[in-house]
């Protein structure tokens, strides 16, 4: 018997009670895989704005400290302030070496960290919890000497 002749024996309505069933199963086993994926395409691209913000937050912590009469408070600061302007609190700042100290010419090291898991719209990342995310920019100290 063909698979044709062996549908058209089924009564028409029990054939679309049916496939009604075969679409819920297949929406069953397709729908957690489909979730798993949106909600890891939420928090990479969570990861890629805060590494952003970290970047021009260093940038901007590493302008001030490369002026005269900067110190490591104020960059620290000034990065703080940054970031939690654009929503990404808890940011730790290092300057190196200390911009008050510093001679003209020497390089100013800013670096801004934040642990992934401070900063995820997730309750508990699973995609990168437990990373730290950094980033770092240098700029030379302005002045004559």
């Amino acid at each position: 018997m063909s698979e044709t002749s062996h549908l058209s024996t089924i009564p028409r309505g029990r054939h679309r009670l049916a496939r009604r069933g075969v679409a819920a199963t297949e929406f069953a086993i397709v729908a957690p895989v489909f979730f798993l994926m949106v909600i890891g395409f939420i928090e990479f691209g969570r990861a890629l704005m805060v590494q952003q913000v970290l970047i021009n937050a260093s940038r901007v912590g590493a302008r001030i400290a490369s002026t005269t009469g900067s110190t490591t408070a104020s960059v620290q600061t000034a990065v703080e302030e940054y970031a939690n302007g654009v929503a990404v609190p808890g940011v730790a700042v290092a300057v190196s070496p200390d911009p008050a100290t510093a001679t003209a010419g020497t390089t100013i090291t800013v670096t801004s960290t934040v642990p992934f898991g401070n900063v995820s719209w997730l309750t508990s990342p699973w995609f990168l919890g437990g990373k730290t995310l950094t980033a770092n920019s240098q700029m030379r100290k302005e002045g004559f000497e």
